[in-house]
């Protein structure tokens, strides 16, 4: 008995073995990206670098590299063996989700170490199993978005978010954007210049994809390219200028390389959830943005544009120079004076007749 008992024993202990090795990817899944300890056939296949690898440099190690981020769905650009600006940010991306590089200290260099890492079986998972067969996920910690379609990313990029700062500035608002979108104004279709004051958050929370504009859109947030709107007037957009730090209105800015192939990795209603590292999305809910308001020193700007026509005003005071004229009036009083010449001469004579008679 005791020598089955221990049979059975046994046995139990393979099966939870074999149970807990089960349960390892819904553990690992909890992560966000993780990064295997064998090498794998991927890393048997990539040569290592001898170089670190940054801006400016060329060559084929940059086209492996920037194969890799690829293959990895960093968005590192063209695959041109040029480490240009969007591969900086594919690196930044891969430094600041993939190794926990604190946002500010993401580099953009790729050493040979790092290369090594590369090489190694890279996975990343989401942090949440949404409801719709795509969503995204938005990380305002580490300033990097991605997007899954049945939990398998198809886009990870670096991106920069509001920079809760307060904010006033003149605004030109295209007709059908948010604010001048009412009936009105679209009969009207004139582009909106009002001065409007705001707060650069992107609130954390759940939302989902509702609108997309295609091209460059004016609107109260700013210029936004391919905008795909997930919170009123808050979208996913390209940008020209998306620094390491947080720096918008409160939309997501992304590379204007990956705006040209983000709406076509979503779809309308598909969830988007939003981390801020302090509470989870659920605990927001859907929140909205912070309500802007009208500019109240905005009223004065166009004050001084009648101030430009003022010297306009001034101009008839060059009338003075008319009062000249006036003044060469009393000369043509001389002419009385040529007339009393001619009357002198006549006279002389009437005078002179009388001493002719005398005689």
């Amino acid at each position: 008995m005791l020598v089955v008992s221990g049979a059975i024993v046994m046995v139990v202990m393979v099966v939870l073995a074999a149970v807990l090795e089960q349960r390892a990817p819904d553990q690992a899944a909890t992560s966000v990206a993780t990064t295997s300890t064998t090498q794998s056939p991927v890393a048997a296949m990539l040569p290592p670098i001898s170089r670190d690898l940054k801006e400016g440099v060329d060559g084929e190690d940059v086209r492996m590299l920037q194969s890799r981020l690829a293959e990895l769905k960093f968005a590192p650009g063209p695959i041109d063996g040029v480490f240009g600006r969007s591969t900086v940010q594919a690196v930044w991306a891969f430094e600041k989700l993939v190794l926990k590089t604190p946002r500010a200290k993401a580099t953009g260099v790729v050493t040979p170490a790092m290369w090594d890492l590369m090489r190694d079986e890279v996975r990343i998972l989401p942090r949440r199993q949404a409801d719709t067969a795509r969503h995204a996920e938005i990380y305002l910690p580490e300033q990097v978005i991605v997007t899954f379609l049945g939990g398998t990313p198809t886009l990870v990029s670096h991106m920069s978010s509001g920079d809760a700062k307060p904010w006033c500035e003149e605004v030109t608002i295209d007709v059908g954007e948010e604010g001048n979108d009412s009936p009105e104004q679209i009969a009207l279709g004139e582009p909106l210049k009002i001065g409007i004051c705001g707060e650069s958050v992107t609130p954390p929370g759940i939302f989902t994809f509702y609108k997309r504009s295609s091209g460059t859109r004016e609107t109260k947030l700013g210029t936004l390219y391919n905008p795909v709107y997930f919170n009123e007037g808050i979208a996913v957009h390209g940008a020209i200028l998306v620094p390491l730090e947080p720096a918008s209105h409160g939309c997501v800015r992304i590379p204007m390389s990956v705006a040209q192939v983000f709406p076509a990795l979503v779809q309308f209603r598909d969830r988007v959830y939003v981390f801020d590292g302090i509470k989870e999305p659920e605990d927001y809910g859907s929140p909205l943005p912070s309500a802007d308001k009208p500019d109240p020193a905005y009223t004065t700007v166009p004050t001084t544009v009648p101030e430009t026509t003022v010297p306009e005003t001034t101009v008839p005071e060059t009338t003075v120079p008319t009062t000249l004229p006036t003044t060469v009036a009393p000369s043509t009083t001389i002419k009385p004076a040529t007339t009393v010449l001619t009357t002198v001469p006549t006279t002389v004579p009437t005078t002179v007749a009388p001493t002719t008679t005398a005689p």
